[in-house]
């Protein structure tokens, strides 16, 4: 499995596996003092061999990623940066250029809108996208994509004929969304768009448990791989992308190890998953938005 991936509308070359700096970290204030644990966090992450770091403003962990970037020595080239819009989606260059000062950075290779949910009164989805065009134009911004979106909304973003497609689609991504994400999946691929997942590990972070644990124990044993790899693996093979984190540096390198040729799931251990996932439907995140309901806890 190769440890890139090369994104169509843009031809810019993605690591596969990228560090998270949401979830654990999630601090909604970008004019926070810098976080001592998460910055030493990013530190291991790139001493590990990540280089692919997923950021958004909504995060409020800006001002710990720049502070890592600028004391660290791999070259600008050799890192992916991306980040996303959506507090300020109303003016996305200047939410941008805020983005890239907080960062220390002259130019993102990744920006997404974060969701399509954000009120379509003040700002259409139309302007929003040529305003993310015009930040490809001007050299600011790499590729540009969509985070959290649905089919529907795909759809009537290509409706309108934009002058660059959306590179990516990142969403939340693990077996017990996977039923009710396969349409999304299909026309995400049909339309050249890759899969950059979330929450791969949710099964095990937030539904312990569940009907998926006894299959992914019982093929951790076959394959002597750990539990959090075997998910890993699964959701690599039905996306492109996977966006995961931890603070614990074995745990870093275990997740990178996915990407091992020699380990493989086959046919019949992804159906397993798929069988088992489909006990049970459970996302964490945009629940009101995509489900209609509340997000469960």
């Amino acid at each position: 499995m190769s440890q890139t991936v090369t994104l169509v509308s843009s031809k810019t070359i993605i690591p596969r596996i990228g560090y998270g700096t949401g979830t654990k970290w999630f601090s909604r204030d970008n004019s926070k003092p810098i976080d001592t644990n998460f910055l030493q966090s990013i530190r291991e992450a790139l001493s590990v061999g990540y280089r692919h770091i997923d950021a958004a403003e909504m995060y409020g962990t800006d001002t710990s990623i720049g502070e890592a970037l600028r004391t660290q020595v791999i070259p600008r080239n050799e890192l992916f940066i991306t980040s996303k819009v959506y507090k300020n989606i109303e003016n996305i260059e200047q939410a941008c250029f805020d983005v890239l000062s907080r960062l220390g950075l002259d130019y993102l290779d990744l920006w997404l809108i974060h969701g399509p949910f954000f009120d379509r009164n003040k700002t259409s989805l139309g302007h929003a996208w040529k305003e993310m065009e015009k930040l490809v134009e001007n050299g600011k911004v790499k590729a540009i994509g969509v985070s959290n979106f649905q089919k529907q909304h795909l759809e009537e973003l290509l409706a309108l004929k934009p002058k660059i497609k959306p590179a990516v689609n990142q969403f939340e991504l693990h077996p017990y969304v996977y039923e009710a994400s396969r349409e999304l999946i299909d026309y995400c691929k049909s339309n050249e768009i890759a899969v950059a997942s979330y929450s791969p590990l949710g099964p095990i972070c937030y539904k312990p448990g569940g009907p998926v644990d006894e299959v992914v124990e019982k093929l951790a044993t076959k394959y002597n791989r750990s539990p959090s790899q075997i998910l890993l693996k699964w959701n690599l093979i039905k996306g492109d992308i996977i966006i995961t984190t931890s603070s614990k540096r074995e745990r870093l390198e275990d997740f990178l190890k996915v990407l091992d040729e020699n380990f493989q799931l086959n046919d019949e251990d992804v159906k397993a998953i798929d069988d088992a996932g489909a006990k049970l439907h459970f996302r964490k995140y945009w629940t009101e938005h995509i489900d209609g309901k509340k997000q469960d806890s």
